[in-house]
């Protein structure tokens, strides 16, 4: 019994230490089960909290899972702890389960009430006593660097609801720009987001524990107002390509890349070298309700949509270029899904808006939250 305690401690120790490493140390973004499936369980638990399943209840209730994200990193590690030193000082000596955990416990804490004079559970003791303090300061130190990523963040997230609106929108920020007469202003807007895609694509992949600080709004979020600016990026490529800045796919490469690495920290299954001609999401009607909307502010648009059927792909499915991989490639845009027999313009550019909107926003959520 002993020896199955004394390896079982063992394992646990070094399991304990790993995700620390991983999670606090190491600049790198390596994977921990342990801080993973926290995230896993946390969520679900939040989840089942809000019941009737509308966004704002939800909103609600996952803006509590950063701080029990931090609460529950720093418990897990230190009942880790406990757990693997009492089971060695359980192998190790003569003592009591009981005995063998209140001597760990007031080691690891500091707290000095339950100590012997043996020489090996000397030795472990003084292990378990480090082993608390360095703990608790790793994650001390932690928070300044994930406050600060975060305050980056939201200072251009909020700065941009003037220019997308809120919840953002692609096509809201080129409107937007178009009916004030600030064009002129989108190279400093992208040149801003492509520096901040690279920085988050650093810190959220390094610390993905990020992922789970929300925005102080429910419709802001640093994912879709990411996305809104790769989507005016595109479709000012794919519109009107001479006019358009070079920082436009500067933008876009850098928002690819961020997503690509934050996808490969929490292990999201993406396509790593998708075709231009692969099926998405956007249908003909969304590409054509963005373009009326910009039609109605004055966009000078070099190129017009034109509406034909899909085509069909490697097993008969459907697919519909994007404006992002037409830009990228600086072909002309090929608008996506069939045309419809009669176009439905949007009532208005706030109920577009929002009816795109608030389906990108939903659709994004899931990786905001991702384990």
């Amino acid at each position: 019994m002993e020896y199955i305690a004394g390896t079982a401690g063992a394992l646990l120790l070094l399991a304990v230490l790993s995700s620390i490493l991983r999670t606090l140390v190491v600049p790198r973004g390596l994977y921990s089960m342990l801080v993973f499936r926290l995230w896993w369980l946390l969520r679900r638990l939040l989840r089942l909290t809000t019941p009737r399943g509308d966004y704002e209840a939800i909103d609600r209730a996952q803006t509590w899972l950063a701080p029990l994200m931090l609460i529950g990193m720093l418990a897990s590690w230190l009942t880790g702890a406990l757990l693997g030193f009492g089971l060695l000082l359980f192998a190790l000596s003569s003592l009591t389960w009981t005995t063998a955990f209140r001597e760990a416990g007031s080691s690891l804490f500091t707290l000095g009430f339950a100590s012997g004079a043996r020489w090996k559970l000397s030795v472990l003791d003084f292990f378990a006593a480090a082993t608390g303090p360095v703990l608790i300061a790793l994650q001390i130190a932690y928070l300044p660097t994930l406050y600060a990523a975060y305050n980056r963040r939201e200072v251009e997230v909020t700065l941009l609801q003037a220019r997308a609106g809120e919840p953002s929108w692609g096509p809201e920020i080129l409107a937007r720009q178009w009916l004030v007469d600030t064009e002129t202003a989108l190279p400093e807007l992208y040149r801003a987001w492509e520096r901040l895609a690279s920085d988050m694509g650093e810190s959220h992949s390094t610390y993905p524990v990020l992922l789970t600080f929300r925005s102080p709004r429910p419709y802001r979020s640093w994912l879709v107002g990411l996305v809104a600016v790769m989507d005016a990026a595109a479709l000012q490529l794919a519109l009107d390509p001479k006019s358009a800045p070079p920082e436009a796919r500067l933008v876009l490469r850098a928002g690819f890349s961020a997503l690509r690495d934050i996808a490969r920290a929490v292990r999201a299954p993406f396509e790593e070298d998708p075709a231009p001609n692969a099926p998405i999401r956007l249908t003909y009607a969304e590409f054509d309700a963005a373009v009326a909307v910009l039609d109605s502010t004055g966009f000078r648009a070099e190129r017009t949509p034109r509406r034909h059927g899909p085509t069909s792909g490697a097993g008969g499915s459907t697919t519909r270029p994007s404006p992002m991989n037409c830009a990228a490639a600086a072909t002309p845009y090929r608008p996506c899904g069939p045309a419809p027999a009669t176009s439905r313009r949007p009532r208005s550019r706030r109920a577009a808006r929002w009816t795109a909107a608030r389906t990108t926003h939903r659709r994004a959520s899931d990786l905001h939250e991702r384990p």
